[in-house]
């Protein structure tokens, strides 16, 4: 599909118009938190499964708010006269931001999502017509430049992004802005690019709408559109990573093949880091057969990064056809078209030798280490959002790990992290325990089973004592000898250091 399928946008240089609408969404609490308010949490709920049924019928009153959510998240047309003493109609109808119907009603242009910010901002998505609502699986139009809100993908990236204060920012496929929009907030400057204008447009709009500054906005795929000079101290990118047989749809699919998109931005990413700079990106990678998919990830890494790469998630290629068939809504369209469909990404992935498909998260630091660290791990179970401040201790753990041999750990004092409980397990009545289990209650929320002398060591970790004279403690409790115990147990102080479970004092 084209373009043409798609509505036109409010003007993007109307700076005025944008700054007199919000004044009016946030008198009338059309914000996050009234929004939640208003429709109570299964309706409120409801909306990210695409479901808009409970919100509509929470909304059949005539109060400020009600008609708001109306007009801009569930594209109802309301009467000129009520949205009136609501909104500055006139200056709305001449920026784009609505358009008048039939003799005395008025609907949206673009759906309007209220967002609140990571400090507790009242900020704007903006995207295309029924695409506030639900992410990729409730999308109204599937025209190829179609621009969806905010998605699951989209909050799993802003919460796991380091938000400590930068000089530049780089937003790499903006979408309708929401990284850029979080950006703002702590980089002096945010570049933002995208393949798709309308895309640009529209992240234009999401910042003028939420309050923050406007973003240097560049049309083109990934680095195209960067200088060669330039470098930024923080790159996030939520790409297209579909591993799909065609690009259909500008928002997910990237027109490479395999994964050679998430590859090449990888790839590409050490040479635009500062030093000390964060890049994040989601992305989907291939598991072939007769490879290792942690070796096909490490091959990524640029080199001078530090890299943690995390797998969440891992589908086999049926399960993953089903999901981005069901995404473009062709499970709803003609069968036979629809079984086409489904049997072209299944020859694409024999074709590849693709077993199934990993999707994570990769995060790289620039370093000029002579001895990057580069961790891949699977982890598919719950965490706690955000995990910034857990992305940028786990490589603060890898400086201090790098910097102290066996002996510095030894002579180093350490703290319990917080909220770190102790189970033990066995069986009911058993003298002692089978092991025992040091587990996480924030961040990544891990869990590592430890010997008698880690569990012992970690429960005394108070910053009181060096590590080596805390052992030599354990030792002589234990009736075994320091010397053979300071020698062999610096390798579990440094995993539970690395793990986040022990903090350098």
């Amino acid at each position: 599909m084209s373009n043409a399928a798609l509505s036109p946008l409010p003007f993007a240089d109307r700076p005025d118009a944008a700054a007199r609408l919000r004044d009016a969404l946030l008198a009338a609490s059309f914000t996050a938190d009234g929004l939640l308010e208003l429709l109570g949490a299964p309706a409120y709920a409801a909306l990210s499964r695409s479901e808009t049924v409970p919100a509509l019928r929470a909304t059949r009153g005539d109060t400020p708010l009600e008609l708001l959510v109306r007009l801009f998240l569930l594209q109802q047309p309301v009467r000129h006269a009520r949205v009136a003493h609501v909104l500055p109609v006139d200056a709305c109808l001449e920026s784009g931001w609505l358009v008048a119907v039939g003799d005395d009603e008025l609907t949206a242009t673009v759906d309007v999502r209220p967002y609140g910010g990571s400090d507790g901002e009242d900020w704007y998505i903006v995207s295309d017509l029924g695409c506030a609502v639900g992410g990729a699986g409730g999308i109204a139009n599937r025209a190829e430049g179609v621009v969806l809100g905010v998605g699951g993908a989209s909050t799993t990236l802003a919460g796991l992004t380091v938000r400590t204060p930068v000089a530049a920012a780089l937003d790499l496929g903006t979408g309708s802005g929401i990284q850029a929009l979080h950006a703002a907030a702590h980089a002096t400057r945010v570049t933002a690019t995208d393949v798709n204008p309308r895309a640009l447009h529209i992240t234009a709009l999401t910042l003028a709408l939420s309050g923050v500054q406007a973003a240097d906005l560049r049309e083109g795929s990934l680095y195209g559109p960067v200088r060669e000079e330039e470098t930024y101290d923080l790159i996030v990118s939520n790409p297209p990573f579909v591993i799909s047989p065609g690009a259909r749809l500008t928002y997910r699919d990237g027109g490479m093949g395999g994964d050679d998109l998430c590859r090449s931005l990888v790839q590409e990413t050490g040479a635009r880091l500062t030093e000390g700079g964060f890049a994040h990106f989601l992305a989907n990678w291939q598991h072939v057969e007769g490879e290792e998919w942690t070796d096909r990830l490490r091959s990524w890494v640029p080199r001078g990064c530090d890299a943690w790469i995390v797998q969440r998630e891992v589908q086999d290629i049926a399960q993953y056809a089903e999901l981005w068939l069901r995404d473009a809504g062709d499970h709803r369209g003609d069968p036979a078209t629809y079984q086409a469909r489904y049997d072209a990404w299944l020859e694409e992935f024999e074709a590849r030798k693709v077993k199934g498909v990993g999707f994570g998260w990769i995060t790289l630091r620039k370093t000029s280490a002579a001895t990057p660290s580069i961790t891949v791990e699977e982890w598919p179970h719950p965490v706690e959002q955000p995990l910034g401040e857990t992305v940028r201790a786990h490589f603060d753990r890898v400086d201090y790990l790098r910097d102290h041999d066996d002996a510095a750990l030894l002579g180093a004092h350490f703290l319990l992290a917080a909220e770190v409980v102790q189970e033990q397990v066995g069986l009911p009545g058993a003298e002692d325990p089978e092991h025992v289990v040091l587990r996480q209650n924030r961040g990544m929320r891990r869990a590592t089973r430890v010997d008698t002398v880690g569990a012992g060591f970690a429960g005394v970790c108070d910053g009181q004592m060096s590590a080596g004279r805390i052992l030599d403690a354990i030792a002589q409790l234990l009736g075994e000898d320091p010397v053979a115990l300071r020698d062999r147990t610096p390798a579990q102080i440094r995993l539970l250091v690395e793990q986040g479970f022990l903090e350098p004092a």
